[in-house]
């Protein structure tokens, strides 16, 4: 090959490799000129028909009976090894190790990080990525499998429709703290920057979930960020998980999206996506409609309303109904001065009339005794 075609060829080579950058070193956020809106012209994937997540319209899910319950594999036994907690710029990141993995599903699935998505506004102003009946959850937990019965990794595995499962657990706000999330948000403090990591204790990454894991909502759809893959099995549990108002607040406020070194300091917040268009696909549930039927906060309020309304108006039957038989008792043991009524005779009968004067006439005149006539001696 002469000089001419051996510089054509490292011509050719160089724009091959400069002249686009590969999809991962695109730095996307959820706002701005990257942001999720435009992620579709950078990433393909995330302009799909079958994104996540989803609004799920209850009324228009579909029962199948034959949806079990997920069963967590060694989510209790996690060892002496401790967890590696991350801060990616995007959200913070526990990665689980290889022993834990889900059951439940047609093929075994081996669990292989959890993250979390949350708000700006506190307690009722959102933060949840999936929906139900168009309402937000305060943050979503979502804990990422995958498919570890027909490939061997999960870079291989992300790429494929059966490749990934992630169960999605929507987060509300109460007064009580939760002990189990502490074991994430007591070390936010360390890794408040992007790109810093931290070993933390090794926990009970089950207790993180809901007591029932028999009730939930299953879909096809994708990861919620990009690349956007459209290889996820969903579970999103139909019971939610509660923290404190205090430990969302610590989550909202704590990280920040830019790195140490950076002047300026982002605040990581409001990293949820948006919902996406079903476009024909079911979601189905475990459960029945008709035995779970969901009430939003207002139908709640009303029920709670009525219930209190119900017990008091009962309260106020009983206490009428006791006073009336106490005044009513009262009046039966008091002492009465009036002479006690004659009791009626009977009125006879005209036949046995004569024979009643009868014997009255007998009784009341004395029988007459024969005086002995006087004797006279010899």
């Amino acid at each position: 090959m002469d000089s001419v075609g051996l510089f054509i060829l490292l011509i050719l080579m160089f724009f091959q490799f400069t002249a686009a950058p590969a999809a991962e070193e695109i730095t996307w956020t959820y706002t701005g000129l990257v942001g999720q809106s435009e992620w579709s012209a950078y990433f393909p994937e995330c302009g799909g028909t079958s994104q996540s997540p989803v609004d799920v319209a209850t009324t228009q899910t579909k029962y199948d009976p034959g949806l079990t319950a997920v069963t967590p594999l060694g989510y209790s036994q996690h060892g002496n090894k401790p967890f590696t907690l991350y801060n990616n710029g995007h959200t913070v990141v526990i990665e689980l190790p290889e022993w834990m993995g889900l059951g439940g599903l047609p093929w075994l699935f081996t669990a292989v990080q959890m993250h979390l998505h949350w708000g700006s506004g506190g307690p009722s102003h959102g933060g949840s990525e999936h929906t139900v009946n168009g309402l937000s959850a305060d943050a979503e937990l979502h804990v990422v499998h995958y498919n570890s019965e027909l490939y061997p990794n999960l870079s291989a595995a992300m790429t494929q429709r059966d490749g990934l499962a992630v169960l999605g657990i929507l987060i509300v706000t109460g007064e009580e703290t939760n002990q189990a999330f502490n074991s994430i948000l007591n070390y936010l403090s360390r890794i408040r920057h992007a790109d810093q990591k931290v070993f933390i204790p090794a926990f009970d990454v089950q207790s993180l979930l809901p007591k029932d894991l028999g009730r939930y909502y299953r879909y096809n759809g994708s990861l919620t960020t990009p690349p956007c893959y459209q290889s996820v099995i969903w579970t999103l549990f139909h019971e939610r998980v509660q923290i404190s108002k205090a430990q969302l607040l610590k989550l909202e406020t704590i990280l920040y999206s830019s790195k140490a070194e950076e002047a300026d300091r982002m605040l990581l917040q409001d990293n949820y996506r948006t919902t996406q268009p079903l476009n024909h696909r079911v979601v189905f549930t475990s459960f029945s409609a008709e035995s779970w039927k969901e009430f939003s906060s207002g139908e709640v309020t009303a029920i709670v309303i009525g219930v209190m309304c119900g017990c008091v108006g009962l309260a106020v039957v009983i206490r009428f109904i006791v006073k009336t038989i106490r005044s009513t008792s009262s009046w039966d043991v008091l002492p009465s001065n009036r002479a006690a009524p004659m009791p009626r005779t009977k009125e006879p009968e005209k036949g046995q009339e004569k024979k009643q004067d009868m014997a009255l006439n007998s009784t009341s005149e004395p029988e007459k005794k024969e005086e002995p006539s006087p004797q006279t001696e010899p």
